[in-house]
């Protein structure tokens, strides 16, 4: 009777045991999001991606940077991220993935995802970058003053060529001029080595070139997804695929 009871309260052990360890696999359920545009636009851009994000339960958080300098941009998402409750998944739009490379080393931050978005390594820029992989837009215009914008007769065609033309047309009359030195900021230690990471490629991108972008995501090893036809406004004009991909990264982070 003795030997019985100790098989059993040894059964008993295995399993729970086992329950614990299935447990302890279990990936982590990230609820907080934080959104960072990119340049020449600003947080409005990304309602159609929080919308779906809000309606599935996640706390989402736009981050509206200045765009006057590298260094006040990372400043504003760690602002953010400051805010946040918990851990949570960063995401990048265009400049944006600059900002999220270097601000995505605070402590609270679990994933990167990299949308049509710069990616550079410890030591490079980010206009070093695009002279290695030249984009196809032709529309950048310098201000005197240090400030570059898009000719907004070319913001479609150049920047949200899958877009309808009315909302292209928006973007381009209220976009916000960005530093140029933004452009040129050196690169310390990039979170996505010690991050995992996702990464968006938009296959018809004249802003950043797609070849640049699939670099990105191959040295960071991220979980890559290309979206064909798709525009450097890929999150406007894909919010659907875009909010998966994000919610991929929040559910399986280990």
């Amino acid at each position: 009777m003795k030997t019985l009871k100790a098989l059993k309260f040894l059964c008993l052990l295995l399993l729970t045991g086992l329950s614990f360890s299935s447990v302890a696999q279990q990936p982590k359920l990230i609820k907080n999001i934080v959104l960072v545009h990119g340049a020449f636009v600003d947080g409005s851009g990304w309602k159609p991606v929080y919308d779906i994000l809000y309606k599935k339960g996640y706390h989402v958080t736009v981050v509206q940077q200045p765009l006057n300098s590298f260094s006040n941009d990372v400043a504003a998402v760690k602002r953010v991220l400051a805010l946040q409750n918990g851990p949570c998944i960063l995401v990048g739009h265009s400049y944006g993935g600059a900002i999220i490379t270097v601000s995505g080393n605070d402590p609270k931050v679990a994933g990167l995802v990299y949308i049509a978005a710069h990616a550079p390594d410890k030591g490079e820029t980010e206009a070093g970058n695009g002279k290695l992989y030249p984009s196809a837009y032709k529309s950048l215009q310098k201000g005197a003053d240090g400030f570059d914008y898009i000719k907004p007769e070319q913001f479609y065609a150049d920047f949200a060529a899958d877009l309808p033309k009315y909302r292209a047309t928006f973007m381009a009359d209220a976009q916000m001029p960005t530093a140029d030195a933004v452009f040129h900021a050196v690169m310390p230690a990039p979170a996505w080595r010690s991050r995992p990471s996702w990464y968006m490629v938009a296959a018809a991108d004249r802003i950043i070139n797609p070849d640049l972008e699939r670099l990105y995501a191959k040295r960071a090893t991220s979980k890559t997804v290309e979206i064909a036809g798709a525009s450097h406004a890929v999150y406007e004009s894909h919010p659907m695929e875009v909010a998966n991909m994000i919610i991929d990264a929040a559910t399986h982070i280990k």
